[in-house]
């Protein structure tokens, strides 16, 4: 077995399955766990969204709250949370981890401890539900790093927060907790078919609107990509062929984020998509109402990422008098 040999005397061993891991937990390839741990909590999702903090968080109210202090990403996560072997410092483990993280090619883009993180308000962005009754409230000695590794593939960024905790009883009283996440920045799967003018149009003329998923942004903001122009070509060879017709257009998420910020972003993107067409096709811009409806209107469900994908898309809403 690999073995990771620390200054401090301790390990970080290569991935091996405890017996006291709960049912599908696994060791991230790209870094051991601490010698003696158990995972705790696993959970891996193909592609998603994620805010990595890489800097205090200050204000109350999680990271949706500290814009500034977060980093968005997307693409395949994993979180692992490990219960120590009794004895062990959270330092110690922190000290094991980070050096165990440089050794892997990673840069540490934010590091602090304690207060200096932001107390609570850190502990709480950092351990929201359904963490927070591993890791809440436990800022007393909290340690975090937030480190990137660059890949021709895809750059992977990491976070660990280690904390020691001391409320309650039980199995984790003074024991060291470590959450570590882990994302593996890549392009989604793009299964999403340009829908053109003649099947909007029968759409339209049955049901009143149509849905189109071929208009992509970048996360977390109202730029839309290069890769929307062939649907966007569509649509305004439609509305050109169509000069009488008006529509709405409505941008949808998924149920992601605050809900006000989700309706405000979805609301942005649906105005890009007006200026688009009337700046670079010619369409008038009196024709076309922008409207932002964020989550209120799902095609599908958005427990899976097959269902939030659906459900991340314009629709075009015959407003036609």
């Amino acid at each position: 077995m690999r073995t990771f040999l620390m200054s401090l005397g301790v390990v970080l061993v290569a991935a091996s399955v405890q017996a006291a891991d709960i049912k599908g937990g696994k060791d991230h390839p790209l870094l051991p766990r601490y010698d003696g741990s158990e995972i705790t909590r696993y959970k891996q999702e193909a592609f998603t969204d994620y805010k990595l903090v890489t800097a205090p968080v200050r204000d109350h109210g999680g990271k949706d709250r500290n814009p500034n202090s977060v980093t968005p990403l997307e693409g395949k996560f994993t979180q692992i949370s490990y219960k120590m072997p009794e004895g062990r410092a959270a330092l110690e483990v922190f000290r094991n981890y980070e050096q165990a993280i440089k050794k892997a090619g990673f840069e540490t883009l934010f590091t602090c401890e304690r207060e200096a993180c932001g107390g609570r308000n850190f502990s709480l962005a950092i351990a929201g539900d359904p963490l927070y009754m591993l890791f809440g409230d436990q800022q007393a000695d909290q340690r975090y790093i937030a480190a990137r590794l660059k890949r021709a593939e895809g750059d992977v960024y990491a976070s660990l927060y280690v904390i020691m905790h001391r409320s309650g009883g039980g199995p984790l009283k003074d024991r060291a907790l470590a959450l570590l996440e882990i994302t593996e920045v890549k392009p989604m799967e793009e299964r999403m078919v340009v829908v053109d003018s003649s099947a909007m149009q029968r759409d339209i003329m049955a049901q009143g609107r149509v849905a189109v998923h071929g208009i992509l942004f970048d996360f977390d903001k109202d730029t839309m990509r290069s890769d929307s122009k062939p649907q966007i070509e569509e649509i305004a060879k439609l509305l050109n062929e169509q000069p009488n017709m008006k529509v709405l257009i409505v941008g949808h998420t998924d149920s992601k984020g605050a809900l006000d910020y989700n309706r405000d972003l979805s609301y942005r993107r649906a105005r890009s998509i007006v200026e688009t067409l009337s700046r670079d096709y010619g369409v008038v811009a009196a024709r076309l109402t922008p409207l932002g409806v964020g989550m209120a209107s799902p095609m599908a469900t958005n427990r899976t990422e097959e269902g939030r994908a659906l459900n991340r898309r314009v629709e075009l809403v015959d407003a036609t008098n």
